[in-house]
């Protein structure tokens, strides 16, 4: 825990690895804890012995510091909406646990074991999304996750609601029991945000992979030009991830037949002839441009993880112990600008990348666009059967609510707290939005990735024998899924199960 990546989090918030403390992580927590006990004895220390906010001007008497830090848990464990599921309330933890770890908090030690026996034994707190400005820390959402670390409030186990209390005792645990800063330490910080942050991150490099993969079969199955995702075209424009989409569309594509060779349109002596040419010499911009499109996704999440992984092993909340120089230094570690802000680019590229889907979509469905395929893929009779139509009204409409919660959170602060937090960053709100965004994402993939199954189908027999053997791949990975369409079924059981498909794992596009 000295220092964790997206994959590690995605070892112990996804996969539910088992996570160990090592002893030096231990030992620093010791250390900081003890320097601040003796620190703060005949000294006046922000949230040890003065009020919080804007009532730190008020001294809290010796004989009350024991309530100071339960108060402050319960009086902000005031969220209200939906909870957060397994999944990201684990991401929440952990980043609690590694912002704590690195002994720069001066919490006890009971702290990290408490986080670290919830993530163990599975106990999922009970977060709510609405609650935090995002500044003075996650306080509402962190609050009940400290709440529950006391025994108070409900919890989630093997997806049942419980008493916190219920679920320590049925796994032999007991309470936290908060000494010194323990309360403030656990709630006033970003990682709240951080650890939803996170977790949008390990699904948006998968929805990525998939939005490749689809694009590529695209340009496969409508037999473009090859030379919009070559090695030369795409190194003469100076952006890394626009090369690395297009290099993963050429890996994607080996072994297919059926994409064209501008050199063989430069050298067709009857296609010279002509006033009119029979095929499209360019293709449209939404099969044409993935490596410019997708390119700027690629480079947004990768700049997000950096960010992310950086917040996540910081030490962000106040005040800050250094035992080096002897000190407690109080500021604003605690402000989420730099997560609110990747959030708000990530549901920006994001539902870029849900809108690429969409056209797409239209492409396939639309018989004068690609001069190939029945109307809206339908295999059964035209006017008696409908194909994809009715799927594509829902496609359009939830990029259209992509588009609209795009509008950044970043800017959008409140003042609040009598003033104190005059300017707040909004990043759980920022990070749950993306959150929405993404999940609407592979909703339309979803559909899209049905549709150029559908269309894969309705190739000819040679055309389907020359697919590249990854088309085949994901082709036969829909298929378990999603069955062939000629009379009209009710599809929305089936794009539940494939959204459920390609949200659990990756085509291997990059």
């Amino acid at each position: 825990m000295n220092h964790i990546s997206l994959s590690g989090i995605e070892s112990y918030a996804l996969d539910g690895k088992i996570l160990v403390l090592e002893e030096d992580v231990l030992k620093r927590v010791r250390r900081s804890f003890e320097f601040l006990e003796s620190f703060s004895e005949n000294t006046i220390i922000y949230g040890i012995n003065t009020g919080f906010g804007p009532m730190a001007q008020y001294r809290i008497e010796a004989e009350d510091l024991k309530y100071l830090q339960y108060n402050l848990i319960r009086s902000h464990s005031s969220g209200i909406g939906k909870t957060l599921d397994e999944t990201y309330a684990r991401g929440v933890v952990l980043a609690r646990l590694a912002s704590l770890s690195q002994g720069n908090s001066g919490i006890s030690e009971a702290v990290l074991q408490k986080l670290q026996e919830f993530l163990n034994y599975r106990i999922v707190p009970e977060v709510f999304e609405h609650g935090g400005v995002g500044a003075s820390g996650d306080l509402v959402q962190l609050s009940h996750l400290a709440l529950n670390l006391i025994g108070e409030g409900f919890v989630y186990d093997n997806g049942n609601r419980v008493p916190a209390a219920e679920a320590l005792q049925k796994h032999g645990l007991g309470p936290l029991q908060l000494s010194l800063r323990d309360g403030l330490g656990l709630i006033n910080g970003t990682s709240c945000m951080t650890g939803i942050a996170a977790v949008n991150l390990i699904y948006a490099k998968r929805l990525l992979d998939w939005g490749i993969a689809a694009s590529s079969i695209l340009n496969e199955i409508v037999c473009s030009f090859d030379d919009s995702f070559s090695e030369e075209l795409n190194a003469v424009k100076k952006h890394a991830g626009q090369q690395k989409v297009a290099a993963a569309m050429r890996s994607f594509l080996s072994g297919s037949d059926l994409l064209r060779k501008r050199d063989d349109l430069y050298r067709d002596a009857n296609e010279l002839k002509r006033k009119e040419f029979k095929k499209k010499i360019q293709e449209y911009y939404s099969v044409r441009c993935v490596p410019q499109i997708l390119g700027p996704v690629f480079d947004t999440i990768q700049a997000a993880i950096q960010v992310v992984e950086n917040e996540f092993n910081s030490t962000n909340d106040n005040p800050i112990v250094d035992m080096e120089s002897g000190n407690v230094f109080h500021g604003g570690n605690f402000h989420g600008d730099y997560i609110s802000l990747e959030m708000d680019k990530l549901k920006l590229v994001l539902t870029k990348l849900t809108m690429l889907m969409e056209r797409q979509l239209n492409f396939l469905l639309n018989n004068k666009l690609n001069g190939k395929f029945p109307p809206f893929l339908n295999a059964g009779t035209l006017g008696l059967n409908f194909g994809f139509q009715g799927m594509q009204f829902t496609a359009t409409s939830t990029t259209a609510e992509n588009q609209t919660l795009s509008n950044s959170m970043y800017v959008h602060s409140i003042p609040n707290n009598n003033d104190n937090q005059d300017i707040v960053s909004m990043g759980t709100n920022s990070a749950l939005i993306a959150r929405t965004v993404l999940e609407n994402g592979f909703q339309v993939m979803a559909i899209h990735l049905m549709a150029v199954c559908q269309a894969i189908d309705l190739l000819d027999g040679e055309e389907r024998e020359v697919l590249s053997p990854n088309t085949v791949r994901i082709y036969n990975s829909i298929r378990e899924r999603a069955p062939f369409v000629k009379d009209d079924v009710v599809p929305f059981p089936i794009i539940r199960e494939v959204y459920e498909l390609i949200r659990a794992g990756k085509p291997g596009a990059i």
